[in-house]
């Protein structure tokens, strides 16, 4: 069982950062694929983020070149460094974790609020 705690949201003005972590329980997080989604209201939850259990990342193409995801396997804890944040990264951010060996189960964080004002 995996569990994972958000953390780093908030508000922020248009061009701001902030950084998001995902806190993780457990004892395999080196093994777990880590992904950064987000969901507006109405809208399906989008993947923002991905970095494998071997650190490879890969980025929605919105967020290119402003968004950095990164791992800490020490302190079981996922990043996501946001610059040049816009108004329409507004939403709520959700951490994912899947384990990296077939048949893994997929867990959630309870999400974080981001908005951006004008």
């Amino acid at each position: 069982q995996v569990r994972l705690l958000e953390s780093g949201g908030g508000l922020v003005q248009a061009g701001g950062s902030l950084r998001l972590s995902c806190a993780a329980s457990g004892s395999v997080f080196s093994l777990l694929h880590m992904g950064w989604y987000r969901q507006a209201p109405g809208k399906q939850r989008e993947l923002v983020a991905f970095i494998t259990s071997g650190a490879t990342t890969s980025y929605t193409d919105s967020v290119k070149g402003r968004f950095t995801i990164s791992r800490d396997n020490a302190k079981k804890t996922v990043y996501l460094q946001m610059n040049s944040l816009k108004r329409e990264d507004t939403v709520v951010y959700y951490c994912n974790a899947a384990g990296s060996w077939s048949g893994s189960n997929v867990y959630w964080g309870q999400g974080t609020q981001v908005t951006v004002s004008s």
